[in-house]
């Protein structure tokens, strides 16, 4: 007799599927009877099923009788116009196969992100986004999911990930202020509860390969975020006359309050912010930016998820980001 989860958790899909050794598709094309597995395999799903009393919900046997596909699209904040860009080119690439794609925002907190992957990890074919929690805990809640992890690395079964690299687009903005005669430099970096950002790290060896010293400033990841650490900012370096960002929206907020100050873009102060989003050709002058292919970046986020669909086991991939020189550096 297998062993039965708890009385008082309902049993999923990917109990059947960690019972009888077989991943999520397999378990769905067993119950529904696709034809598509062998039939001792079919009849081990099958006895699993009912011996650990599976019931599948309402919602998740919507999903499985469907002809389409259905992909959980995580992201960690839709207020945030690059995941906004992110999710609408998945959502693009997704219709091309007519797939079925849910979107969750997870507002950027664990305990919201593992409510979500407990919802989602009986209801869809795959999963793909932003994931921060740890490695066993997301495992507890995909078994047997193919799963695409954006920015991060992982090592699981049924997993792959797309990295993005920025290194090299922010050594090219410091090279630009550095070569433009920009000397006093400073950053406004995300504030995250993991400490420092990545881009800090690249901001930083870029200015030690110029010899340079800079400042460096946490800010929200928003237009007031932006606002508030400029003040600080200059506060502290009030000579400054270039400024990295840790994206786009910080830089529009920057911006503002700098002109507010009375410093001309680009004349008093260069900035560069980070994304290169569409949003920054509508600020004046036009935001220059260390720029990220997000149109590129969601269409190989469900590229990758065809592929573990199929069985393959691809590759991660590196997207490099590159600079964008607009009018306000």
């Amino acid at each position: 007799m297998r062993d039965r989860p708890a009385t008082n958790k309902r049993v999923t899909i990917r109990d059947v599927a960690k019972s009888a050794g077989v991943s999520y598709q397999t378990v769905s094309r067993a119950l529904n009877d696709k034809g598509e597995i062998d039939g001792t395999t079919k009849q081990r799903v099958l006895d699993a099923a009912r011996e650990l009393g599976y019931r599948p919900s309402r919602f998740a046997r919507g999903l499985v009788r469907q002809d389409s596909t259905s992909i959980g699209l995580v992201i960690p904040d839709l207020m945030n116009p690059f995941f906004t860009e992110v999710a609408s080119a998945a959502l693009v690439a997704a219709r091309r196969r007519d797939w079925h794609v849910v979107v969750y925002d997870t507002a950027d907190d664990p305990a919201q992100e593992q409510r979500t992957l407990a919802v989602i990890g009986s209801q869809v074919d795959a999963i793909v986004g932003y994931l921060s929690l740890p490695d066993d805990v997301i495992d507890r809640h995909t078994t047997g999911l193919p799963v695409v992890h954006i920015g991060r690395s992982t090592s699981g079964a049924h997993t792959t990930a797309i990295h993005v690299d920025g290194e090299e687009g922010i050594h090219a903005a410091v090279a630009h202020f550095a070569r433009t005669g920009r000397h006093r430099i400073g950053m406004l970096d995300h504030e995250d509860r993991h400490g420092p950002s990545l881009r800090r790290t690249w901001f930083q060896n870029a200015m030690t390969n110029h010899d340079l010293k800079g400042t460096v400033v946490a800010a929200g990841q928003s237009i007031d975020g932006g606002q508030r650490a400029m003040v600080t900012i200059l506060d502290t370096q009030p000579k400054l006359d270039a400024l990295l960002t840790y994206n786009d929206v910080i830089a529009i907020g920057a911006m503002r309050t700098a002109r507010h100050l009375g410093r001309r873009i680009p004349e008093d102060l260069a900035v560069i912010g980070f994304d290169g989003l569409h949003i920054g050709t509508m600020v004046e002058p036009p935001l220059s930016s260390v720029w990220i292919d997000t149109q590129k970046l969601g269409t190989t986020a469900i590229d990758q998820v065809e592929h573990l669909l199929a069985g393959e086991d691809p590759e991660p991939v590196t997207i490099r980001a590159s600079l964008l020189l607009r009018g306000s550096a």
